[in-house]
């Protein structure tokens, strides 16, 4: 079995778009992967012969008979998958060499973590992101602030899925992202890897520009849903370093020393670790 599974919709895809994303998987260091790429535009011949045009044995084509839409097509590439950890991936960005195995390598070193993803840079611009880091600063931005995860950079452990019965939900796209995301809050830890393994597409067609209104709405009932929730969790400050009640009296402190940070329960109880 497939170390990793990397999973990418297709959707009228532009063609010089498919080929430096699929060449940018092709080329990563780590190889132990399997790449599955399911073309949701079937009337679209030229995306199939343009990924069958590949002779790798890692790439796997599959075709829906008909369209049915990017959170149906993300639940079937993950039935699909066979590996440990999912790389979400989407059709028109770039992986940069060293995602896969640095995203592999800090999964295996951090059990306790589920979700990993990274800053990015922009295609248009070459701007680079700034993401929260560590869990507590992840799940307080997810909150307050809206999906602060670029879906695709993310990888998961495939279990956290699968046992928990957690999908893509189309009640909830073009946020579907978002709403994954939401769904694992209370299941696992998050982090995001502080330097860009990816590079962001992004145009004119992007689902951000075309779905602008109905994304806005959809991100807003996601938020309404969160807060009833994690009350706590809107009220924190962001990229906070502790955590107290009533402002003095601490519950959570972060340390970070070097490559490893340490949570500490009112401020002297070691309760977890990550390595970076």
């Amino acid at each position: 079995m497939p170390k990793v599974s990397v999973l990418t919709p297709l959707y009228n895809t532009n063609p010089k778009f498919l080929k430096e994303m699929i060449e940018s998987i092709l080329n990563q260091t780590f190889n132990d992967f399997e790449f599955i790429l399911l073309n949701d535009s079937p009337n679209n011949k030229e995306i199939k012969d343009i990924v069958l045009s590949y002779k790798d044995n890692r790439i796997i084509y599959v075709e829906n008979e008909e369209n049915i839409g990017i959170s149906k097509s993300r639940n079937k590439l993950l039935e699909l998958a066979k590996g440990e950890y999912i790389a979400i991936f989407d059709h028109d960005d770039i992986s940069l060499p060293q995602r896969l195995e640095k995203q592999v390598n800090f999964l295996d070193k951090n059990p306790r973590i589920g979700v990993v993803g990274s800053n990015f840079r922009r295609f248009s611009n070459n701007r680079k992101s700034k993401n929260p880091e560590n869990n507590l600063d992840i799940k307080i931005n997810l909150v307050a602030r809206g999906c602060i995860i670029l879906h695709s950079t993310v990888m998961i452990r495939k279990s956290l899925l699968t046992e928990n019965s957690i999908k893509w939900e189309e009640e909830y796209s073009p946020c579907e992202d978002y709403m994954l995301f939401a769904e694992l809050i209370d299941k696992t830890m998050f982090y995001n890897i502080q330097e860009p393994l990816l590079i962001y597409r992004d145009h004119e067609n992007n689902t951000s520009h075309n779905q602008s209104t109905i994304m806005k709405d959809k991100e807003n009932l996601i938020k309404n849903i969160l807060y009833k929730k994690y009350p706590y969790y809107a009220s924190f400050p962001s990229n906070s370093s502790s955590i107290s009640l009533f402002g003095f009296i601490p519950i959570l402190k972060k340390e970070k020393k070097g490559n490893r940070v340490k949570y500490l329960l009112f401020g002297k109880i070691p309760i977890f670790k990550i390595v970076i």
